[in-house]
């Protein structure tokens, strides 16, 4: 009896890292998502991986998760050109300080570092310069006066829209960091960004009643309503009895204090859009709650509900990267940090001797992939 399956095919691919390096690989496109994600570790020399995944970009231009279950030739569409993949932060530790390895501390700073520069974590001006006086002070260490010449800040890039103000006080602060390492000022910089109300929060754009604009906010405690920027609803996992989807439509089932149920939807821009925003719903519910309850209590009333039974297939992969890193005893391994790209440095001159309003060298500030 002949098989008739299609033999695989080597299907090329560009992996964007976080530090903004990229590297192409060729791997089969017959095995399972999980393949390409072991060569990204393998490269990072991660063992902390299940906070990680990879994104990618669809013809309709939705971004999705690569399942690590599903084999790569049912999620891309072969090209001849290298496929544009993302590496990044899937689901962020609730407190970052706790991860074990000062390479996985790394990996997560490089992408709140990120989140901030491209306004998807909002912060007010002293939290921005703090955060920034820390990456500078990673990146240069100590201040030195004949090194780092007035408006030596302003080639960083911080903010979406930095002001020259900012750069002079994160020039302040970052005169105050002295002694201070790269790691020592990596975990500070992710100490202070955790008690944001918006670190972490993988937003999703929906329409509410009457039309009107909203973002659906997966969390690790649960959704998030947000409306103008304001939380106007906190939807906990306790409390979500059931998520489901039709055609554009997302729905929620809430149980209130008293167990009775609500039902509120959103419409979401498309089909696949809605579809990805519960596959991540499901998702971040699973991981998150299996982070809290021990393996050893199936029939603990926080377990993972039948309801979202996609999770049960990230079960095995998440209790076994936390046991791994439960014991890790490795020598801490030694890696490169990446020279952030920067921008020519703000010219001041004009404004000093004309008074014209600084400008930058460049007025390309940021041309960010956002996906």
């Amino acid at each position: 009896m002949h098989c008739l399956c299609r033999p695989s095919r080597i299907m090329p691919v560009r992996i964007n890292l976080l530090d903004e390096t990229e590297f192409v690989h060729e791997i089969k496109d017959d095995l399972p998502g999980q393949a390409l994600l072991d060569v990204v570790f393998a490269r990072l020399n991660l063992i902390e991986t299940s906070f990680f995944g990879i994104r990618y970009i669809d013809e309709e231009n939705q971004t999705h998760w690569l399942d690590p279950a599903s084999r790569i030739s049912r999620q891309l569409k072969p090209k001849a050109d290298p496929y544009d993949l993302y590496f990044g932060v899937k689901f962020y530790a609730a407190d970052p300080c706790k991860l074990v390895e000062e390479i996985t501390r790394y990996q997560l700073f490089l992408q709140v570092k990120q989140d901030v520069l491209q306004g998807r974590l909002p912060v007010a001006f002293e939290l921005a310069a703090e955060l920034g006086a820390f990456v500078v002070q990673s990146e240069l260490g100590d201040y030195d006066q004949r090194r780092h010449s007035k408006g030596y800040v302003s080639e960083f890039r911080l903010l979406p829209n930095q002001s020259s103000e900012l750069e002079n006080r994160v020039a302040e602060l970052h005169q105050q960091l002295k002694g201070m390492s790269p790691a020592a000022a990596e975990l500070n910089y992710l100490d202070k960004v955790k008690w944001h109300d918006m670190y972490g929060v993988d937003l999703h754009p929906v329409l509410g009643e009457d039309s009107v604009e909203y973002f659906l906010g997966l969390t690790p405690s649960g959704i998030v309503v947000l409306r103008n920027k304001t939380t106007v609803a906190h939807y906990y996992w306790p409390r979500i009895a059931k998520v489901y989807y039709k055609g554009r439509y997302f729905m929620l089932r809430i149980s209130d204090k008293n167990n009775e149920l609500s039902t509120y939807g959103f419409e979401t821009p498309r089909k696949s859009a809605c579809k990805h925003l519960w596959r991540c719903c499901v998702e971040h519910h699973a991981f998150f709650r299996l982070m809290r309850v021990p393996p050893s209590l199936p029939n603990s009333p926080t377990n993972t509900s039948d309801i979202f039974q996609l999770g049960s297939r990230l079960k095995c992969s998440k209790e076994k990267s936390s046991k791994e890193a439960l014991f890790i005893n490795r020598t801490p391994p030694t890696f490169v940090r990446v020279p952030s790209k920067r921008q020519p440095r703000r010219i001041m001159d004009d404004f000093l001797s004309g008074g014209k309003k600084p400008e930058f060298g460049s007025s390309a500030f940021l041309n960010a992939k956002n996906v």
